[in-house]
């Protein structure tokens, strides 16, 4: 049976972000995306601790789009290595699950 994920991913700014996110619903890629601005992170990147100020991004569709949505997001990031981590849903409103699925691919 087809589940809902959370695809994870963190942008430079919100602007794009939302050109992006905007693009995966779109397409059908995904039902809904959240974006979250103002996250500080601080990581360690080519020997460096750096910081930065980024935009946060989830993406809510199913499981069977997840490596759709990342090479999505890869191919418009920024980013040398941008954050993209699949995240599996367990539990939650069974309409709204049944809702991510039928808007994401559909």
């Amino acid at each position: 049976m087809e589940r809902a994920v959370l695809v994870y991913t963190t942008w430079p700014s919100i602007v794009e972000a939302e050109r992006a996110g905007r693009d995966l619903v779109e397409r059908q890629l995904a039902a809904c995306v959240n974006i979250l601005p103002g996250m500080i992170s601080h990581y360690r990147w080519q020997g460096k601790i750096e910081r930065a100020e980024e935009a946060v991004m989830m993406v809510k569709t199913r499981a069977s789009l997840a490596d759709a949505v990342g090479a999505a997001v890869k191919a418009v990031h920024p980013y040398e290595v941008p954050a993209i981590m699949v995240l599996p849903v367990e539990g939650g409103d069974p309409a709204y699950h049944r809702w991510i699925l039928q808007e994401a691919g559909g």
